[in-house]
């Protein structure tokens, strides 16, 4: 299934187990806060702009079917830049501890505005460079358009375990970067994205570099 336009996002996310009034509610808002804010910083193309459900709300929530309630926190986004998939995540999964990675001051300061703004306590801004950020582990690590595959792990598997969650959408690119990958012991695999008939999603599980021992 591939959500066509933005009449048939807004269906499949009513459809989802996590939609509520306070999730459209919030959603709605974002909606509003990113509308005024492109005005001021590029943070989404204006073309995609009138597509929102499907390109950023929709690509963030169909990540969520990989990882359950009960295993989803707590949850690291790398990069988060305008707030895909973080803060959509956060909506979604208010019982879920989601911290959202970025370096750029303006794009922090987006990011703490909206937080603020919706009520999304859950959601924790990381205003640091990912190399600077405290060692901890979490159940699921998502990335969106951050770093190709290679430098993504190098960069972040410290933060995972045999158990966590990998979910990074990764376009046209997915099946091309996970075939040339090299070096590591995972078990990630492409998913077909909802959204784009040619993007996929890797998803799976990191062991750890080859030849290393535990």
């Amino acid at each position: 299934m591939i959500l066509a336009d933005e009449a048939a996002a807004r269906d499949w996310f009513r459809s989802l187990p996590e939609w509520s009034d306070a999730v459209q509610s919030r959603l709605d808002g974002l909606t509003a806060l990113l509308a005024a804010e492109n005005e001021v910083q590029n943070l989404v193309s204006e073309s995609s702009l009138q597509a929102l459900w499907v390109r950023h709300y929709a690509d963030s929530a169909q990540l969520l079917a990989h990882v359950p309630r009960e295993t989803g926190s707590p949850w690291l986004d790398l990069g988060s830049g305008a707030g895909f998939p973080g803060l959509v995540i956060a909506i979604l999964r208010p019982e879920c501890e989601v911290v959202m990675v970025e370096s750029r001051a303006r794009r922090i300061n987006w990011l703490q505005r909206v937080c603020d703004s919706l009520g999304l306590t859950n959601a924790k801004v990381a205003s640091m460079r990912v190399e600077a950020l405290e060692t901890r582990q979490f159940r699921a690590i998502s990335a969106r358009a951050f770093a190709p595959l290679p430098k993504l792990l190098d960069l972040s598997a410290r933060f995972s375990t045999s158990d966590t969650v990998w979910l990074l959408p990764k376009g046209r690119s997915a099946r091309q970067e996970l075939l040339e990958l090299k070096g590591w012991n995972h078990l990630f695999h492409v998913e077909q994205s909802l959204t784009d008939a040619d993007s996929g999603v890797i998803v799976g599980t990191l062991e750890g570099r080859k030849g290393k021992k535990p």
